[in-house]
């Protein structure tokens, strides 16, 4: 009997809560505060704590911290607003830190 293979997915590195799809990471280069990062279009079950301005390596942007929703483990950010035209394309979506989550369903 075939086995039901479902989405690949990213988990909290915590509580193995899971946060984000494989499908929806958009970049793997980038940099979190504890080392590299990827870029996402959508998590899930998380929490957003407050916004605040922040100086970023690519410049000034309004992000707001993301938690696990079960254990509140911090993940990473979520992109508010860029003030830098180039960076206009990170708005709405999530930065989760590689050292924070775990791939789960990678078959």
């Amino acid at each position: 009997m075939a086995e039901a293979i479902g989405p690949r997915l990213y988990s909290c590195c915590n509580c193995r809560n899971h946060v984000a799809l494989h499908d929806d990471v958009i970049s793997k280069a980038f940099q979190g505060r504890n080392g590299r990062a990827f870029l996402f279009s959508h998590a899930m079950n998380i929490a957003v704590g407050p916004k605040e301005d922040r100086q970023l390596i690519t410049g000034l942007h309004t992000v707001a911290d993301v938690y696990c929703s079960d254990c509140r483990e911090v993940l990473g950010w979520k992109y508010e607003r860029a003030y830098e035209e180039t960076q206009k394309y990170k708005e709405g979506k999530f930065i989760l830190e590689k050292s924070k989550i775990v791939k789960d369903n990678w078959w």
